[in-house]
């Protein structure tokens, strides 16, 4: 099967039996890819690379920081599919995090990932495309002040933006295949605009412009090392890479999760990384890397495609990002939930989250918190910062995560695994290895923006004893197994 499957994975039918109450397994595995690949592209690639020439001024280690960070997902998500694959269940990696470490540690990723992660994207994300359908004229820009109370201010992309949330949040109420619909379809449509883009750039450029050494250091290096430069890249580009583990949030509604899960997590990495070399290579074959970084809000999409088709070419890119932000933020809303709801039958998080929708069977009680707190920091603005400090704080947990696996595998080796990682233990160590040194220089070269993410995690420490009073079934104990 090729991706490190090598025919490890089994089957187990038991899955196909679903509890009273609980969520159902309705997504297939194209759904499934689908999920993680509109989950990842949103408007990062569109803007990243212009932020990231800021830092490296050579395209060639532009593209290969862009390939290493795809390289370094896919390593982490072929080692999340065993995790995956043993606990098929909704919450993903808070789930995996409890079973290795407890409670405590699953409830600061838990805590963090609604404070920040996952509603911080579903602000930053909508009001990205706010600002974009500003562009085709309307007045829905962050110029555009509704209300304005002292140093407050009610940007309209603001509100456009709660209602994007809104109205994406009542679709996945209706049920996980309307909001699979969704996702699937506006998946195919920005995945062929960003190839569409690529080939255009490459046939109409100069290819051999992006296979240039140029200088290491961007104008923004002047007080960091080419370590440090690249550490601050490398954040903006995992940021694009981030919500790749999305699709293990919905364990719980995918069949056979223990065959399709590993299949997802791989595919949906391997064409997500694709996309992204494709159109960074391209980026470069029509605009010089010495010019990126002082593209007006760094929009390089834009860029590109009006240096090949003029006005025409920046208003299809507009759309073909219209269209790529909808979709993320719909597939962010999708997972991000059943985290919520799995800690909510945990006991440690407010226990509207577990209700599930007696018509549709959605964990709808998760997906209204989720929104109305995406919402504040829509309209609160600070979503901005919080964005800015959350990838070294992700990027920390993912490791752990998959240091998860190697705990899980010392302290209960008799589990049934229906899907091994290959070559353990070194591709996980691999990963564990490679996030360390990007978290080490990430740090170097944001040392403010990464404390302020250790800060938040801080407060979720903080938080804990508060939600734990209700946690009856899982501290200081790990639930029994099938």
């Amino acid at each position: 099967m090729g991706l490190g499957f090598k025919g490890k994975v089994e089957t187990t039918k038991g899955n196909a039996v679903q509890p009273q109450g609980a969520l159902e397994r309705r997504l297939g595995v194209a759904s499934a890819v689908a999920l993680i690949v509109g989950s990842m592209i949103g408007s990062g690639i569109f803007i990243a690379p212009a932020i990231m020439a800021g830092w490296v001024a050579s395209p060639v280690l532009l593209v290969g920081l862009w390939a290493f960070g795809g390289l370094l997902t896919l390593l982490g998500a072929l080692s999340y599919a065993e995790l995956a694959a043993l606990f098929p269940e909704a919450g993903g990696q808070y789930l995996f995090l409890r079973e290795a470490f407890g409670s405590r540690t699953a409830f600061l990723y838990g805590w963090t990932l609604f404070l920040v992660i996952q509603t911080g994207f579903h602000a930053a994300v909508s009001i990205a495309f706010a600002k974009h359908l500003a562009l085709l004229g309307l007045p829905v820009g962050e110029e555009h002040v509704l209300l304005s109370i002292g140093k407050w201010r009610l940007p309209a992309a603001s509100l456009l933006a709660c209602g994007v949330i809104i109205f994406l949040t009542w679709i996945n109420v209706l049920g996980v295949r309307e909001g699979a619909f969704v996702q699937n379809t506006f998946t195919l449509m920005k995945v062929l605009a960003v190839f569409f883009l690529a080939l255009s750039c490459l046939v109409v450029g100069e290819p051999f412009q992006a296979l240039r050494l140029g200088t290491p250091l961007g104008p923004n290096a002047t007080h960091v090392g080419i370590l440090g430069a690249m550490g601050a890249a490398m954040s903006k580009a995992l940021f694009a890479y981030d919500a790749w583990n999305t699709v293990t949030f919905v364990a719980g509604e995918v069949r056979e999760p223990e065959r399709n899960l590993p299949r997802s997590l791989a595919w949906g990495t391997v064409l997500t990384t694709f996309a992204y070399l494709a159109v960074t290579f391209g980026y470069l074959a029509v605009i010089p890397i010495e010019e990126m970084p002082h593209l007006s809000e760094h929009r390089v999409g834009a860029e590109a495609a009006y240096r090949i088709w003029g006005e025409l070419g920046r208003l299809g890119v507009t759309i073909a990002i219209l269209v790529s932000t909808f979709g993320c933020v719909n597939g962010l809303i999708l997972g991000g939930a059943r985290v919520f709801y799995a800690m909510a039958k945990d006991g440690l998080f407010f226990s509207y989250a577990k209700r599930i929708h007696p018509r549709f069977g959605t964990p709808s009680g998760g997906l209204w918190i989720q929104a109305i707190w995406s919402c504040v920091l829509a309209i609160t603005g600070t979503y901005d910062a919080l964005l800015t400090y959350v990838t070294f704080a992700s990027l920390a947990f993912n490791a752990l995560t998959v240091l998860a696996l190697f705990e899980l595998r010392r302290q209960r080796p008799d589990l049934k695994r229906p899907y091994r990682v290959w070559a353990y233990p070194w591709l996980p160590l691999a990963y564990v290895l490679g996030a360390l040194f990007v978290l080490i220089y990430i740090f170097v070269g944001t040392p403010a923006e990464s404390l302020a993410g250790l800060v938040v995690v801080g407060m979720g420490w903080v938080a804990y004893p508060f939600f734990a009073q209700n946690n009856h079934a899982h501290q200081g104990s790990k639930p029994p197994l099938a």
